[in-house]
């Protein structure tokens, strides 16, 4: 297993979303380890995106979106669910991330079952607030370093064979960016 470098992070945003398919999350809990393979990614720009929290302005809960890349962006959301991101963008553009959007569970399943009360493996990390809530990942993840062995991070993982390009879920502005990616495993 190899931790994805900075320089993984350091290209388009779109590009980046597409590559982390079928990479794997690594969590540390405590002494345990969760896991599992990235199956759904949304990427998110900055000037040329309506639909990022960066289009606008710098703001405390993005700024992390204008700084180093292959470091975490978790935000709250609905004012009840986290939500786990990537900071990753081209040198030449000033903001961007890809937001995890789901996992295959793989080690740790019934911590993250008990994180989420129990639910079955099928709904278990099926959605961006749900991955969050197995992994516990919160505030306190907002701007970690995930180019290291940290209590989060990103390794290396499968090639994907084919991914499917579509609108990204749940925003208004800018649906004719197929930026939403999927594999199945």
């Amino acid at each position: 297993m190899t931790i994805l470098p900075r320089k993984f992070y350091s290209k388009d945003t779109v590009t980046v979303a597409r590559n982390l398919l079928g990479k794997k999350i690594i969590r540390k809990i405590g002494r345990h380890e969760v896991s599992g393979t990235i199956t759904e990614t949304e990427s998110y720009g900055h000037k040329d995106d309506p639909a990022s929290h960066a289009y606008r302005k710098i703001t405390e809960r993005n700024k992390v979106m204008f700084e180093d890349v292959g470091t975490s962006y978790v935000y709250f959301t609905y004012g009840m669910h986290f939500c786990f991101n990537v900071v990753a963008k081209s040198p030449k553009i000033k903001a961007g991330a890809v937001l995890i959007r789901a996992i295959e569970p793989e080690k740790g399943i019934k911590i993250m079952q008990k994180n989420r009360g129990n639910v079955n493996l099928k709904n278990l990390t099926n959605g961006p607030a749900k991955l969050a809530q197995a992994l516990a990942i919160t505030r306190e993840h907002y701007g970690m370093d995930l180019t290291k062995k940290l209590k989060l991070y990103i390794s290396d993982g499968i090639k994907p064979e084919k991914i499917i390009a579509s609108p990204r879920i749940g925003i208004k502005d800018a649906r004719d960016k197929l930026w939403n990616f999927k594999i199945k495993i």
